[in-house]
């Protein structure tokens, strides 16, 4: 894929999220709301792939968004980035069949290795990272955990940022939060069913 015209994802899982598990809270559906404009903004100017992480939370709410932006658009494009083939083996049932649902509808899959261990995390964020000239973020402004270790990450291999605030009251404190971390000039980009599925180790 092309990286000029990638986009990754971090965000928060339902621990950290305001509404934990409740996606009927209308605060949980504004975020969505949010997420879908972003979305849509960035296709604007020229991404067309999309990698998505997989975890709980946000993670799925962005790998949902971009299913249902491309039936919508033309040329949008799904990669779910797996840290390890058990990521969700411990998760509710209904969370369970939501995850294999996204996979069976994405375009690509790809498996950052075959076992847990403690660094396949990191390694499944690097690998979005990698692949991307974009990361979209739901970032609470913690300066731990894997979201921020991610974003760090990401600005300083020069990604433009587009973060989404968690709540829009807090819209200003996100992008403060941001901002002190210098973000390139955005660079214009170029111009159903899974397609790939590898295993990088």
């Amino acid at each position: 894929m092309d990286k000029s015209t990638t986009c990754c994802f971090t965000g928060h899982r339902p621990d950290k999220l305001p509404w934990g598990e409740d996606e009927t809270d209308p605060r949980c559906l504004a975020l969505k709301q949010r997420l879908a404009a972003a979305l849509e903004d960035i296709y604007r100017d020229g991404v067309r792939h999309f990698i998505c992480g997989m975890a709980r939370g946000a993670d799925l709410y962005f790998a949902e968004a971009v299913l249902a932006l491309r039936t919508r658009l033309p040329g949008v494009t799904l990669e779910c980035a797996c840290p390890c083939e058990t990521q969700a083996h411990s998760w509710p049932a209904e969370e369970q069949a939501r995850y294999q649902n996204i996979l069976e509808r994405c375009d690509y899959e790809t498996m950052v290795q075959q076992r847990y261990d403690r660094f396949c995390m990191m390694r499944r964020n690097r690998y979005m990272v990698d692949h991307a000239s974009h990361i979209l973020t739901v970032y609470n402004g913690v300066p731990q955990g894997g979201t921020a270790q991610t974003l760090q990450y990401a600005i300083r291999k020069g990604l433009l940022v587009h973060p989404i605030p968690l709540e829009e009251k807090h819209e200003h404190t996100h992008a403060h939060l941001l901002c002190p971390l210098r973000q390139p000039p955005h660079r214009p980009a170029a111009g159903g069913g899974t397609l790939g599925h590898r295993l990088l180790v």
